[in-house]
């Protein structure tokens, strides 16, 4: 069987006079379903990652396939369909909620699948927006309504960044729980930038921790809090340098 997701050797320059390295070296495989926690400081390029991956933007070097397909030869309406992207700042279109939930199956022309969109927009107590106007929503609602509109095109791959840095706890809850759902459910993978340790340690199956511009470490979760193989993920994590004692999260 050929990958979901498969990442070769991806590099990434700044846009600056002297084209200083973002990233490089970047190689990855995702060989089943599983949620993956993308971990690092800021400034690593880990927004950029999920950017190329979602290809909103391009790597200057490297190789990502789909499926065992290049992006290349992807249509970029189907490979947005199969890699939905929710960005840390939420974008609304113009209109109602509800109109922004149907723009999905507009673009792609599918049937718009309402009792999808009901259930999704119920579990993050939502309800009661499909009428009001989106751009007046508040910046944790407008970021559930978009995530709920990515997830309505059903991806084999959802790239999350920070989707629950604004929300407040009972909120953030919500979302967890409906990812851990959704992957159960869906058999979906979820590649998700969070600063959060502890929802990484409970909710991943697997890091991605970007340090020193590269991939440095990618371990299963427990292995990678237990005993980070590289001192910047001690570091990171704050474990002393045998790497005996694991963090308390």
């Amino acid at each position: 069987m050929k990958p979901i997701l498969s990442i070769e050797n991806l590099h990434k320059t700044l846009p600056d006079e002297g084209n200083s390295r973002l990233f490089s070296g970047i190689t990855a495989q995702i060989d089943a379903p599983e949620i993956i926690a993308l971990l690092g400081a800021s400034g690593q390029g880990k927004s950029t990652l999920l950017r190329i991956l979602a290809a909103l933007d391009i790597a200057d070097k490297g190789d990502i396939r789909l499926h065992g397909i290049p992006l290349s030869e992807w249509k970029p309406t189907d490979w947005r369909q199969k890699v939905g992207y929710v960005a840390q700042h939420a974008v609304m279109l113009s209109g109602s909620v509800e109109d922004n939930l149907r723009t999905v199956s507009m673009l792609h022309r599918t049937a718009f699948d309402r009792p999808l969109a009901e259930r999704l927009m119920s579990s993050l107590g939502l309800e009661g927006a499909w009428g009001k106007r989106a751009g007046e929503m508040s910046g944790g609602e407008k970021q559930r309504v978009s995530l709920v509109r990515s997830l309505l095109m059903r991806p084999d791959v959802l790239l999350l960044d920070e989707v629950t840095a604004s929300l407040d706890a009972h909120s953030k809850h919500a979302v967890e729980s409906l990812l851990a759902e959704w992957r159960r459910q869906e058999g979906a993978t979820a590649i998700m930038i969070t600063h959060d340790l502890a929802q990484a340690a409970q909710m991943s199956d697997r890091i991605w921790f970007m340090s020193e511009g590269t991939l440095l470490e990618d371990d299963k979760t427990d292995s990678f809090f237990r005993q980070p193989k590289t001192d910047a993920g001690r570091r990171f994590i704050q474990l002393p340098a045998t790497g005996e004692q694991p963090c308390q999260l």
